[in-house]
């Protein structure tokens, strides 16, 4: 075992233990008190952005329900390391900005594109102009709004952001950039961050156990949703293709859920395991890496799920790992496979490099060693898992998890339950066309 692997285990359980993050917490509240500083929210709005569309529509009801304050900024689009696949970062974006609108009664509709640029420089300067005005907060959301329904530029408008535009953004990108992160649609609050409204969850219930609630709040804006606890009679359920890496921390908070969400419906669960970015030449930053690290622990702790004493398997652990898989699924002992790799790297700090850590992995699943030394010698897997990564990449996803069902194609693991939601409708429409 390196130096590395022995190390790791501890040092990043201390590093993403509860304990420690209610402690820093605490310290930022003691500096800010000290200072008698107010409670300052910071928000980061990316104007071509979908999700800062919907994060920029509820400010007005998040300053309702809490005694704090708002800095907003303008900032650009994130880096081209933190956004390797661009384009389909940006259709995907709308889309899933959509789904997530209609679940929570939101505004906004995927037109298929873009806004023009001359429509997002005149709404930029608007931006900019309530920044300045202190209205930010109101004039926000229906601003992105109405540039969300423009399909054609304003004719007075400027196709470029103007000087002032500009040099705001500078010095927003650089803020964002130092305090550490890289989206549109974020939140930071005394040294954590909080992307979008599917972690404001989060900042609410911080806010709350802050006492900084107002009266007559007593929930959450966009509380977590629960999963499917109780069996149903699902008539044909769709399968779940599900697109994961043993190297992703939210693929290992995600897997059980996944085949608990299988078993009570009767969905069969297809593995489509993909080698990870960064092992396809991918760039995954340092801000990157340290938030999403930092948001699994806690949406880990949310759903019970062990996590944070891990042993990163990035390289050989990861293709060792993946060389069991085919062995796994011949003797139907995939999902058993997967969960204790997960389990073993991503909370137990297993060296699935070693021979040490992998035998333990796998025979926890009901593996044979004598078998897995001999699949360890064959390379099949590899077109296995480039296979997969094609079929995502047709689908318009690139990153894990990513799942499939029916005609829904959805990314992360905080979409499991619209995962659920059409096998629901699949399966309602399944038994309409046998009574017909």
């Amino acid at each position: 075992m390196s130096i590395k692997s022995w190390l790791m285990p501890a040092i990043s359980q201390r590093l993403l233990s509860r304990d420690r993050l209610l402690r820093q917490r605490e310290r930022a509240e003691r500096v800010r008190a000290r200072r008698s500083a107010p409670h300052l929210l910071h928000y980061f709005h990316q104007v071509d952005d979908p999700y800062s569309a919907l994060a920029a529509s509820i400010l007005p009801h998040l300053l309702s329900r809490y005694d704090i304050q708002l800095a907003p900024h303008l900032v650009g689009a994130p880096p081209d390391n933190a956004a390797p696949e661009r384009a389909k970062l940006i259709a995907y974006s709308r889309r899933d900005a959509q789904l997530l609108a209609r679940h929570w009664g939101l505004e906004f509709d995927d037109a298929g594109v873009q806004p023009p640029e001359p429509a997002c420089a005149h709404t930029a300067a608007q931006l900019l102009a309530a920044i300045e005005e202190g209205d930010f907060a109101q004039r926000a959301g229906p601003l992105s709004a109405a540039l969300w329904r423009t399909t054609a530029p304003e004719a007075a408008a400027s196709a470029v952001p103007s000087d002032s535009v500009v040099a705001h953004l500078d010095q927003a990108n650089a803020l964002r950039k130092r305090l550490g992160h890289y989206l549109g649609a974020t939140f930071y609050y005394a040294g954590e961050w909080y992307w979008g409204i599917d972690r404001l969850h989060h900042l609410e219930q911080r806010l709350q156990a802050l006492g900084l609630t107002r009266p007559g709040v007593n929930d959450l804006m966009f509380a977590p949703t629960i999963d499917m606890t109780t069996p149903v009679v699902l008539k044909k359920p769709p399968p779940i293709d599900f697109f994961f890496s043993l190297r992703s921390p939210y693929s290992a908070i995600v897997a059980q859920r996944v085949f608990d969400l299988a078993s009570r419906t009767g969905a069969e669960v297809r593995l489509r395991y993909v080698l990870p970015m960064v092992m396809r030449g991918l760039p995954v930053p340092r801000e990157k890496r340290s938030y999403i690290s930092q948001d699994a622990a806690r949406e880990a702790f949310v759903r019970g799920i062990p996590f944070g004493r891990l042993n990163d398997p990035v390289g050989r652990p990861t293709e060792r790992g993946l060389a069991l898989m085919p062995l796994a699924e011949r003797l139907g002992k995939g999902q058993a496979y997967v969960l204790s790799f997960m389990r073993g790297v991503w909370a137990e700090g297993i060296d699935a490099g070693s021979d040490r850590g992998l035998r333990s992995i796998a025979e926890r699943a009901g593996l044979s060693w004598m078998d897995a030394l001999m699949a360890l010698k064959d390379e099949a897997w590899r077109e296995r898992a480039e296979h997969n990564r094609q079929e995502m990449a047709a689908l318009g996803l690139w990153g894990v998890p990513s799942f499939k069902v029916g005609e829904c194609a959805v990314w992360g693991q905080d979409r499991l339950w619209a995962v659920q939601e059409e096998l629901l409708k699949a399966s309602t429409e399944a038994s309409a066309e046998t009574v017909a």
